[in-house]
């Protein structure tokens, strides 16, 4: 199971189990309206923060896999040249 899958279904848990405990709460309605709320905006911000990290591994993992590709595209660049000079060095012993 990937690690977002599992992030997600945390989050999903603690979000239903904090607006269940909020419902079921015995406090007025406008409170528990109030608490609703500000639980909402904590987990949009918590949301926010691990789209962002999400991103960021992301954007991480691209740019090892560019420089990969170029350190590979360097090693077979400088093969063809080898390949090449040893070629002309054959040719030239004829």
């Amino acid at each position: 199971m990937s690690t977002g899958k599992v992030l997600l279904g945390v989050l999903a848990g603690a979000a239903t189990g904090a607006i269940l405990g909020v419902l079921f709460a015995p406090e007025k309605g406008e409170k528990t309206r109030r608490n609703i709320s500000r639980k909402g905006e904590d987990y949009a911000d918590s949301m926010k923060e691990s789209f962002s990290d999400f991103i960021d591994n992301i954007s991480e993992k691209y740019r090892k896999g560019e420089k990969k590709v170029s350190d590979i595209k360097e090693d077979i660049k400088a093969k063809a040249e080898d390949i090449k000079a040893d070629k002309n060095k054959k040719t030239a012993k004829s």
